[in-house]
């Protein structure tokens, strides 16, 4: 009787630690399907659909900001005002370099991030700018009628599924431009994509912000920081414009020190421009602009650069060799949301950059989630799991050896792809998002991490 116990407990404690094991691999299984969405999002009203150039196959449309994946180009507002009255006194009053350089991580100018400059609130624009934002109906009326219409209110109800630490600040507030630019160099990144409109021009939500340039390039000189510019899809995009654009922002900015030049394998140094949905326009009048024999060359003048496309379907790489650009980028957070954004298809990419003489730069991010304003595209949503998402992506990166890579993104909260620093918020009808149980820095941390062991492999790779 007593052996026969002593068996029958033995069974139900293996009955209970075997339960135990399968439960782990469970668990570990989900972690890693989150981790690796790379087959979501295909062919689902949900995914591509959003894209422009695939707006002839979703009835809709009207409105470009549903045709964006991306709440795109939302620039800051005017800042005529600011500038007569309180530029003269920044330059004035800000030290060449402060006494925290030395105590910064020093700036890895492979890394580029993607920055936004178009928030706005009542103290230094007059009103909320695109913390308001509106929630955008699906294109489909059945789909949309399931979901709530209106825009956020202010200050506790924001356009964010996160809430930042800095509260709903205005870009154009010469404290918060600090505070980003200190965040972005403790990160050790070096360079700044900076979302730009032509002057007088903007995004939907937003107003024109070309006038502070010249503020985010001082305070990104403080903190030896790189200014290069995401020029976004604005009206009438097309070679003449992109030429007089191009020329304008080397004219009015090319002399100051922060302007970001990238030294090409000739030894040549030349400014860089990102082209959000360049596959928007045909690769002929990309051509004219892009190629030595084009009508409309900015090849071999004093306005030639680097230019860098945004390739989202497999397709568009031939499109982008044709056209004349000088390298693709991937953009979204999303891994799997489209071809360019799933990581196992970046080795592929990056083989075909080489052999046709052209840059990869993967774009790695911290999560994806965009419900605040897109209520109807939690399909979507790219689950943080505490920074291993982010991990992944840049592990993912490093393996094909990029000579840059893009993060996207600094600041884009509509989208949640943010890595500045958030904090937990609760008001009666939200709870926002938050880092724990992790700190507020816990995303500029691991991009210092990874910047720093992107810079001892790729010495390895160069020896």
């Amino acid at each position: 009787t007593l052996n026969y116990d002593i068996m029958a407990r033995f069974r139900r404690r293996t009955c209970i630690i075997l339960l135990l094991f399968i439960l782990f691999i469970c668990s570990i299984m989900m972690a890693l399907k989150t981790l690796r969405p790379d087959r979501a999002g295909f062919g689902d009203p949900f995914g591509l659909g959003l894209l422009p150039e695939l707006q002839q196959r979703a009835v809709l449309l009207d409105n470009k900001q549903n045709s964006l994946y991306r709440v795109q180009g939302d620039t800051v507002t005017h800042v005529s005002n600011l500038r007569s009255i309180t530029v003269n006194t920044i330059k004035a009053s800000m030290p060449p370099v402060n006494q925290m350089e030395e105590e910064l991580s020093s700036p890895n100018y492979n890394f580029h991030i993607f920055y936004y400059s178009w928030f706005g609130n009542p103290q230094f624009d007059g009103k909320y700018i695109h913390w308001n934002h509106p929630l955008l109906p699906h294109w489909d009326p059945k789909i949309a009628n399931n979901y709530p219409k209106g825009r956020h209110n202010p200050p506790d109800d924001i356009g964010s599924n996160f809430y930042p630490e800095l509260g709903s600040y205005s870009s154009k507030d010469p404290s918060v431009i600090e505070a980003h630019m200190k965040q972005m160099r403790s990160a050790s990144t070096g360079v700044i994509a900076l979302s730009w409109y032509p002057p007088g021009m903007a995004d939907e939500n937003g107003e024109p912000t070309d006038d502070l340039v010249p503020v985010i390039l001082d305070y990104a000189h403080k903190y030896n920081l790189k200014i290069t510019f995401h020029i976004e899809p604005y009206k009438d995009r097309d070679d003449r414009s992109m030429y007089h654009n191009v020329k304008y922002i080397i004219d009015k900015y090319g002399g100051h020190p922060a302007f970001y030049r990238h030294k090409t394998s000739t030894g040549r140094f030349l400014p860089m421009f990102y082209v959000y949905d360049s596959y928007v326009t045909i690769p002929e009048i990309w051509a004219n602009l892009l190629t030595v024999s084009g009508s409309q060359t900015i090849r071999n003048t004093p306005y030639d650069a680097l230019f860098i496309a945004l390739l989202v379907e497999e397709r568009h790489k031939h499109d982008i060799h044709r056209s004349g650009f000088d390298g693709m980028y991937t953009y979204f957070a999303t891994n799997g949301f489209s071809y360019g954004s799933s990581h196992h298809n970046w080795a592929s990419l990056k083989a075909f950059c080489d052999s046709n003489n052209l840059m990869f730069i993967p774009s790695v991010g911290p999560g994806y989630i965009d419900t605040s304003i897109r209520p109807w595209n939690n399909h979507n949503t790219r689950n943080r799991v505490n920074g291993k998402y982010y991990e992944t992506a840049f592990s993912a990166a490093l393996l094909v050896r990029p000579e840059i890579i893009s993060i996207t993104s600094f600041n884009e909260w509509h989208e949640g792809t943010q890595i500045e620093k958030a904090v937990p918020k609760r008001t009666e009808q939200v709870v926002y998002l938050d880092y724990k149980p992790h700190k507020p820095n816990v995303y500029l941390e691991l991009t210092q991490k990874w910047s720093e062991k992107y810079r001892k492999e790729q010495e390895q790779w160069l020896m």
